[in-house]
């Protein structure tokens, strides 16, 4: 048996040193995460019965959308109690956007009508892809792409998103990074039309983490229809960029005028002319009537003629 120091200098020796030396890139895995709202809200002896159905009914879903093997051949999988997580091959990505996610809100929203007066089960879903270790070791699957992965989860958009909905029809909400939206919507291999995503700064109260990404619920309803529920602060960005872009610029040759500062004049049990006034003046107020006055008087100069 091995001492100590040498035991832990050969655990020392296995920390890669960044930028010490070039080395292959890991595989590149799509990571697909979900989370059950309000699970803390639920009693605790619920908590065992929901993170075991959590996983059955994925694995409905992914049998439903036609991607039995997806899920067959999931990596590094595990159970985060409220939810799960596993890495699969990113070429599936575009059919778990579409139909994997409707099928999910599908699948839910069955089993939530089954379940009524008892435990219902709504998902957050975050879909990432990146490179990560994938060689059959416990430590797989842990990266930044993997840690983004459930910060996207956890940001404050989606969980609006979810909050806002109506629980008889939206079941679930999902957000995707922004290099996955790219590679698998934008491209055009996903069969959803990039109109059915809303781009959102993707934040995490107490993280230091700010990234773009994109919002997806495939059973809108209720407040969703109404883009405001996100807030200034999750649309402020994009919707000032837009209007700026829309108003024409401003420089030296502008002919717009600028505003005029509005004039008030006050006399208190008197009068205020701001030009030649010609004939009789009267005033009634609560101090009685003044005394007329028939001459003209100028009032640029205050000079009777």
């Amino acid at each position: 048996m091995p001492e100590p120091r040498h035991a832990l200098r050969a655990l020392s020796g296995r920390t890669p040193v960044p930028h010490s030396h070039s080395r292959p890139l890991p595989p590149y895995r799509g990571i697909v995460a979900v989370d059950a709202k309000d699970f803390t809200g639920h009693r605790a002896i619920e908590h065992g019965a929901i993170s075991r159905v959590i996983p059955q009914l994925l694995e409905i879903s992914f049998e439903r959308a036609g991607l039995a093997d997806v899920w067959a051949d999931r990596r590094f999988p595990n159970s985060t109690g409220d939810g799960y997580v596993f890495g699969f091959d990113p070429s599936a990505m575009p059919m778990l956007i579409h139909p994997w996610l409707l099928q999910l809100q599908d699948t839910l929203t069955e089993f939530n009508v089954h379940s009524t007066g008892t435990v219902r089960i709504r998902l957050r879903v975050s879909l990432n892809v990146g490179p990560l270790p994938d060689s059959g070791e416990e430590s797989d699957g842990n990266g930044t792409p993997r840690n983004d992965t459930h910060r996207l989860l956890d940001s404050r958009p989606v969980k609006v998103m979810l909050a806002s909905s109506s629980e008889n029809t939206t079941q679930v909400v999902a957000v995707l990074s922004d290099r996955c939206y790219q590679d698998a919507v934008i491209s055009g291999y996903t069969g959803r039309h990039e109109d059915y995503f809303i781009e959102v700064p993707a934040t995490v109260e107490g993280k230091a983490f700010a990234q773009r990404a994109w919002l997806y619920v495939p059973a809108l309803s209720g407040n969703l229809l109404d883009r405001r529920i996100l807030g200034d602060r999750v649309l402020s960005e994009q919707e000032r960029d837009r209007d700026a872009a829309r108003k024409p610029a401003s420089g030296a040759g502008s002919s717009a005028a600028p505003p005029q500062p509005s004039v008030v004049n006050r006399a208190d049990q008197g009068f205020v002319n701001t030009g030649t006034v010609h004939g009789g003046q009267s005033l009634t107020n609560n101090m009685g009537p003044a005394r007329p006055d028939s001459t003209h008087r100028d009032a640029e100069d205050g000079e009777r003629p």
